[in-house]
This record gives C-alpha cells, sequence and structure tokens, in this order.
C-alpha cells in the first residue's frame, strides 16, 4: 500500500497562541557580553496591512560570533544563559520586539566573514511554511562585503536592512508580498 503526501495545512491563529503568547522576547539575560540592543520587526501582508497575529523567530550568534549550537566548535567564547533564539508574536501594530545583544561576525562556509546579522523566521496566516530572511543592521561597513547580500540584487538589498531610530531602537518591516516584498531565503 502506498502513502501519499498531504498538502500542507496554512498556519492558523490556534497555532500562535500555542507557541508564543508574548510581543517580546529577552535574549540576553543580565551579564551577556556585548552591546545591548532592541528590535522591532513589523510584519505587513502583500498590500501593505499589518499582521496582528504573525510569528517571528530569530536565531542569532552571540557578540563574539559564536553560535550557541553544537556544530559550532570554534574556539569563541559562549556566554551563559544566551541561547541566541527568541520567539515573539506580532501586537495589534503588527510588531514583535527582542531584547538582544549585536551579534559578532560569522564565517561564511566559502570562506571570508558575513556581516553581523540575525536568522529570521515568519509564520502568518497563508503561509504554508515558514519564511527565512535576514536582519542586516544600517551602516555597518561589513555589509558591502558579505556574501549573502551580494547573491541579492542591489535593489531589493534594503529590504534585509534594518535601520536604527534616535531612540536606539533597530527596525524592519517585513513585507509578505506587494511592491516591496522582503528577500526570503530558501531554508
Amino acid at each position: 500500500m502506498s502513502h501519499a503526501l498531504t498538502p500542507s495545512q496554512t498556519i492558523g491563529p490556534f497555532y500562535f497562541g500555542t507557541l508564543a503568547n508574548t510581543y517580546r522576547a529577552e535574549l540576553a539575560p543580565p551579564g551577556v557580553a556585548g552591546e545591548r540592543i532592541e528590535l522591532a520587526i513589523a510584519l505587513h501582508d502583500r498590500d501593505g496591512a499589518v499582521v496582528p497575529d504573525g510569528l517571528i523567530e530569530i536565531w542569532q550568534a552571540n557578540s563574539h560570533g559564536r553560535y550557541n549550537h553544537p556544530e559550532d566548535r570554534r574556539n569563541l567564547p559562549l556566554d551563559a544563559g544566551f541561547e541566541g533564539f527568541g520567539r515573539a508574536s506580532t501586537d495589534k501594530a503588527g510588531v514583535a520586539r527582542f531584547g538582544t545583544v549585536r551579534p559578532g561576525r560569522v564565517p561564511w562556509p566559502q570562506g571570508g566573514l558575513q556581516a553581523a546579522h540575525v536568522n529570521i523566521s515568519v509564520f502568518a496566516r497563508g503561509v504554508l511554511n515558514r519564511l527565512a530572511t535576514r536582519l542586516y543592521f544600517d551602516g555597518d561597513p561589513a555589509l558591502a562585503e558579505d556574501p549573502v547580500l551580494k547573491l541579492v540584487e542591489a535593489a531589493r538589498r534594503p529590504t534585509l536592512i534594518a535601520k536604527r531610530d534616535g531612540g536606539g531602537l533597530w527596525t524592519l518591516s517585513i513585507h509578505l508580498g506587494g511592491a516591496h516584498e522582503t528577500v526570503f531565503f530558501d531554508g
């Protein structure tokens, strides 16, 4: 007897309530090394309307450029209590917030270093599978040499670059489609 694959199901509101019931996640407890930063990630649909029931996950290296992952065996410090992973729901304004530290640069498998970045997964109504993207930091001189950004056409790179406001808050708007669609990656 052969079994056929069943179709994916859209992620529904039930999903979000079971995974994250907060609009802000704190990744960096006291004592973690590095520059403390606050991220605000806004989620919009293809028409630009806010998505108030989305879920954002982030994963990042610590300030030394090391991931808290068994495959990252580089001789760099790990910070106690810093997992580098956070999950937050979007609020009524479509924004999820994260308190963390600015990540260090990590190696690119083919050589060289990537610019400091945060890996983002997006889950939302109408999305069958998670969407993967990145957040880079405006003004970082390493952006020009980042191997991932070099793969993105220049006109679309700004969809991945967070801006810092006068109060120190880093903001990035993610658009699920339309004229301002964010660049999404496989994986």
